[in-house]
């Protein structure tokens, strides 16, 4: 009998896609990148999904984020991501965290709970607690690098942290993790050399990175399926 998840189920079989029914999955970060991640995994059947995020969607957010419209202009992240999850699938299991993601609030978390954790963080710090948090409970966690200033979606690639090359980002993360005694971490990263942002404006004292529509959506719906082949695997 057809139902939501019949094509997925046709192409993985049955006992995947209830594996996949059966997960929960721990999404941090719903903007550019992660707010296509958890379209593709909900869109994949997941059971569960956990959405943390301490933003409000901004008119500047539209050019690239799948929950951006001018009707959620002003909304939470984590609400506007949880509607549109409960549109595509009444019968998921949505947990929703408006929260800054950092060491102070990392408690607010039993990690051990997520069958597997996307990062999507932006900041440095938050996403090596959230890495090292996801290593002391064994948790299979993926990493999203540097994004914006980037063109071209083909140049996007799967790979472990200390494989990685060009971006700005997967480099400081080598130097931390390293320093901390990570030894891998799957990782999307992108081998485009960055885009000199055409305009000076900034923000808290620092330069505004530049986006597309197409590169955090590819490198989100790369994550996804990592996602998912890793937990039918």
């Amino acid at each position: 009998m057809d139902n939501l998840f019949s094509r997925t189920e046709n192409l993985i079989g049955t006992d995947n896609l209830l594996k996949l029914q059966n997960s929960r999955v721990a999404v941090f970060g719903i903007g550019g990148v992660g707010g296509y991640v958890v379209e593709a995994l909900v869109r994949s059947g997941i059971g569960a999904i956990d959405l943390i995020d301490s933003d409000d969607v901004d008119i500047t957010n539209i050019n690239r984020q799948i929950i951006a419209t001018k009707n959620t202009i002003g909304m939470s992240k984590v609400e506007a991501s949880a509607s549109r999850c409960l549109d595509i699938n009444p019968d998921i299991k949505i947990t929703k965290h408006k929260l800054f993601f950092d060491k102070s609030t990392a408690d607010c978390f039993d990690f051990s709970k997520y069958d597997y954790i996307v990062d999507t963080i932006d900041t440095v710090t938050a996403k090596i607690e959230l890495i090292l948090k996801a290593d002391s409970q064994n948790t299979p966690i993926i990493s999203s690098m540097g994004t914006g200033n980037k063109l071209s979606p083909s140049m996007l690639e799967v790979s472990d942290i200390y494989k990685t090359s060009v971006c700005p980002l997967a480099r400081v993360m080598r130097y931390e993790l390293k320093k901390r005694g990570i030894k891998k971490l799957k990782v999307v990263f992108s081998k485009e050399e960055p885009i000199k942002p055409q305009t000076q404006a900034r923000e808290n004292g620092k330069q505004i990175p530049a986006s597309s529509s197409f590169v955090p959506a590819a490198a989100g719906l790369i994550i996804a399926s990592e996602v998912v082949k890793d937990l039918i695997k």
